[in-house]
């Protein structure tokens, strides 16, 4: 796939997706930037592995800067001139900004405020950002629709993806930028998030340790493998969103907008059951899980299913790999990581 952009910059580089989204872009010919602040959120090794591998492109360049550190990102931006900015650096998870309320506020808007007015100031074509399928909240008209409201949200972290929803489609309003949101739902995949269910179950199962199983194994996620979120992305990189012409104050489109701004849900269309999910797992692993079944957390929500049809009519994209599949490349790779026999 030829890429109709050449230099882009990748905040949260070092990340699961950020990774994984720079090493396709480097393979398909780009030029990339990197930018993470490394923190240590969960082991700084597997992040440092990342960066060994893009390191080896003599097309990628790294700058360990903080998306809150304004000067430091501007510097980047003067020094660059970037095709596209894929902002995917945040501080995640739902159950952590329980108790580190603040690191959600520095990162995800302080620092997004910062990715907004370096997009600004140096004329950044397309911004296309991460924001999450949690924006949902305690919705629960399924599936969900970017066209349907998302003012409910029931964690700080779901509330801070729906505020930089709200801060670039000002952008976008106030100073003609192009903006696209992607809400992503529960990625899952080689090289993942230690603090993911996958990751969490697959080490425990392994060390004959039990698991926390949430809301008794009821819950339901759409699981969505890393390489079809990689291929969503690319996609939308390319994809400048346009005005809608059909938009209405009186009824106003939540996912589209009059101006350059648009939101799309990237997900696997198909949720399954935390029962079904780590009976996979097990299967996989040639073992049993020891299984601690507990009620559901603050900040959780009971299911996701993400409604894919602008994906799939705006970049004719559908999300297909099978869970069994993905799963079993995930263990394959943990096993090789970490040496395990």
């Amino acid at each position: 796939m030829t890429f109709p952009f050449n230099n882009v910059l990748v905040t949260g580089a070092a990340g699961f997706i950020g990774f994984n989204l720079s090493k396709r872009l480097l393979d398909g010919g780009c030029k990339v930037t990197g930018v993470d602040n490394m923190n240590s959120y969960y082991d700084i090794r597997l992040k440092e592995d990342r960066l060994e591998i893009l390191n080896s492109s003599d097309e990628f360049s790294f700058f360990k800067v903080d998306l809150s550190d304004k000067a430091g990102m501007e510097n980047i931006f003067a020094e660059r001139k970037f095709d596209v900015v894929v902002n995917l650096a945040a501080q995640a998870g739902v159950r952590y900004s329980l108790v580190n309320p603040g690191a959600y506020v520095d990162s995800n808007l302080a620092g997004f405020v910062n990715i907004l007015e370096c997009c600004r100031h140096n004329n950044i074509k397309h911004l296309v950002f991460a924001s999450s399928s949690s924006v949902y909240g305690a919705n629960t008209n399924m599936p969900f629709s970017v066209h349907h409201n998302v003012d409910h949200p029931v964690s700080l972290y779901a509330a801070t993806k729906k505020a930089n929803e709200l801060m670039a489609h000002t952008y976008s309003h106030l100073y003609g930028m192009s903006c696209t949101g992607l809400r992503f739902f529960t990625v899952y995949g080689p090289w993942g998030r230690p603090d993911m269910a996958l990751f969490l179950f697959t080490k425990a199962i392994i060390e004959n340790k039990p698991i926390k199983v949430f809301n008794h194994g009821r819950m339901q996620r759409d699981f969505t493998y890393i390489d079809d979120i990689i291929e969503g992305v690319v996609r939308i990189m390319g994809k400048t969103p346009e005005p809608n012409p059909e938009w209405n104050g009186n009824n106003p489109d939540p996912g589209t907008s009059y101006t350059s701004y648009k939101v799309y849900n990237i997900g696997n269309n198909n949720p399954v059951e935390l029962n079904e999910f780590i009976e996979i797992i097990e299967t996989c692993l040639g073992r049993k899980a020891i299984k601690e079944f507990q009620d559901i957390q603050p900040g959780d929500v009971k299911a996701t299913f993400a409604d894919i049809d602008d994906l799939i009519n705006d970049v004719g994209f559908k999300p297909s790999t099978p869970l069994k599949t993905g799963i079993e490349r995930f263990i394959r790779w943990y096993k090789e990581y970490y040496n395990i026999k």
